[in-house]
């Protein structure tokens, strides 16, 4: 069986047990070539350690006992994304309505300011320019077909 198979068969485990929780979705599934699983899990509240724990036990069970890899020659990790991690998903930019974000576009311009809607065409952003009396604040529209990635920003 190939390993574009088995990441399938994978997501497929991993959107079963999440019907248990409609608000946690399945983000992605990465692989190293060292057959390590990343799996990540996000929630529109956000997804705590014991569900996470939860989840990974249960998919490794299912991955060892169908023996996709002999002498259990693999490795799972299901984490929810860090703040490292660009979002993807729909779901993701309306949870985050309200940050602020750091838009890369597809030609490199960055974009950065207050994430104020999403839908499924584009993300609405609110960018500050200038200081004190000749602070501007604009909304700018951004096509998702644009975007090369999204991240959230903190700012202390």
């Amino acid at each position: 069986m190939n390993l574009e198979t088995i990441i399938e068969i994978v997501r497929e485990k991993v959107v079963a047990q999440l019907t248990e929780n409609p608000s946690h979705f399945l983000v992605d599934i990465r692989v190293k070539p060292t057959h390590n699983f990343k799996v990540f899990i996000d929630g529109d509240n956000g997804v705590g350690i014991d569900d996470l724990v939860k989840y990974n036990r249960a998919l490794y069970k299912q991955m060892e006992a169908e023996g996709y890899f002999p002498d259990g020659d693999f490795s799972l990790e299901v984490s929810s994304p860090g703040l490292d991690e660009p979002l993807k998903l729909h779901r993701q930019f309306i949870k985050n309505i309200g940050r602020d974000v750091e838009i890369t576009t597809l030609e490199g311009q960055k974009i950065e300011g207050k994430l104020l809607a999403a839908n499924e065409a584009e993300l609405i952003v609110e960018v500050t320019s200038g200081k004190g009396k000749k602070l501007e604040r604009t909304e700018q529209e951004v096509p998702l077909s644009t975007i090369k990635t999204t991240k959230i920003q903190i700012k202390f």
